[in-house]
């Protein structure tokens, strides 16, 4: 685990920031997928944890979260609008179950994050389409950005390119995502980071790939 701004850190993981995970304050956000809750509970149990969030119900975010709410006794929090689907233990926007083992158990939600809310000095931000709850976390004191996956930092298939929206079969609304990747660049962050790629300090790095996405 690194730290990369004050009371944030990013989970280590193989490959490097392939599946991202991280810690701010006392609250984990995401889980990787099912295979990384081995390597996310080993790096976070000496920690003072007190709750589990989400940026979205995709597998890759959610698929260690039963086991790891379930082992350190902790609350999960997501987004209001993927609720439904994290209890249920669905992915939003695929258009097939993901076969037995490989997709992420049912859990409780215990909040439901909305925009506005803090969580441990890190505003929400509603940013819907890449799944209809998707939310991400916003410090406007230093600027630093947990975007989820609106923006991937590289192509996570290949390890490798430019920042680049998640492909449009992935999402149900393209269309609304770029909004609210739109929405995420014109705060300018200093630090962003993905759920898939490294951390980025460039924030007209950011918002020029941001500018690129089309218009419909």
């Amino acid at each position: 685990m690194r730290q990369l701004a004050p009371d944030v850190w990013q989970l280590d993981g193989f490959p490097a920031n392939s599946i991202n995970a991280y810690v701010i304050g006392d609250v984990l956000i995401d889980s990787g997928a099912p295979h990384d809750r081995r390597r996310v509970l080993k790096q976070v149990r000496e920690r003072p944890i007190s709750a589990h969030a989400l940026t979205h119900a995709h597998f890759d975010h959610y698929g260690g979260s039963h086991a790891v709410c379930a082992q350190l006794g902790i609350p999960l929090w997501c987004g209001a609008n993927d609720v439904a689907a994290v209890e249920a233990g669905k992915q939003i926007g695929l258009g097939f179950r993901m076969a037995p083992g490989l997709g992420a158990q049912a859990h409780p939600v215990a909040r439901a994050l909305r925009e506005g809310d803090e969580v441990t000095g890190f505003t929400i931000l509603d940013t819907p389409g890449h799944a209809p709850g998707h939310v991400s976390y916003w410090r406007e004191s230093d600027r630093v950005l947990l975007c989820g996956d609106v923006m991937w930092g590289y192509n996570p298939f290949l390890l490798r390119g430019a920042i680049r929206e998640p492909y449009p079969a992935l999402s149900p609304d393209p269309e609304r995502n770029r909004m609210s990747a739109r929405r995420l660049a014109a705060l300018e962050p200093a630090l962003v980071l993905f759920g898939h790629g490294p951390p980025l300090r460039d924030p007209a790095r950011f918002a020029a790939a941001v500018a690129k996405l089309p218009n419909r």
